[in-house]
């Protein structure tokens, strides 16, 4: 059976488990990065979440509220925690100086193997698009999965906002957490 899923999977769903391996890896990895670019991939993954509720279930009320719900439960939870210790962010530059995790990898392969799991679902049993159930947990776990990732772009924003000590555009020395 588990021949006959692969053999039946489009090949760009292949490529795109290889580019987000390829993505996680370079997460793995400490850098360098402006602001906007931090945002870049888990916007993207935050997107890819929202296209597999709406490709499964179409534009479902149950599914966009427990998406919707999942992502920010994840945000405020994620909230909760300091940016990571080895973080910095450069107003100078205004850069991030970002230490590598494969926190990243992990939830872009939850993302990726809850999407490819509900695709097998539905195509062995299409019926499961108009369970209710079904399609709230499924996008509860897409909504909190993709929140997860996104709230670290904003923690990692919190870092950039000037403290009540620092005017905007004053620091010369990377702020450490």
């Amino acid at each position: 059976m588990l021949f006959e899923i692969l053999r039946h999977t489009p090949t760009w769903v292949f490529v795109l488990f290889f580019v987000l391996l390829a993505l996680g890896y370079f997460q793995a990895r400490p850098r360098t990065a402006p602001r906007a670019t931090i945002a870049i991939l888990p916007s993207f993954m935050l997107m890819l979440s929202l296209y597999g509720v709406l490709s499964a279930f179409g534009v479902a009320v149950t599914g966009l509220i427990a998406w919707l719900g999942g992502a920010a439960l994840a945000i405020l939870l994620g909230q909760r925690f300091a940016a990571p210790r080895d973080a910095s962010y450069s107003a100078a530059t205004r850069t991030f100086s970002v230490p590598g995790s494969w926190l990243p990898l992990a939830l872009m392969m939850a993302i990726f193997f809850t999407k490819y799991g509900v695709a097998v679902a539905l195509a062995r049993n299409p019926g499961l698009s108009a369970v209710a159930l079904f399609i709230g947990c499924v996008s509860l776990v897409y909504g909190f999965l993709s929140g997860l990732f996104f709230s670290g772009v904003l923690r990692m924003w919190r870092m950039a906002r000037p403290g009540p000590a620092q005017a905007p555009g004053a620091a010369t020395e990377p702020d450490r957490i």
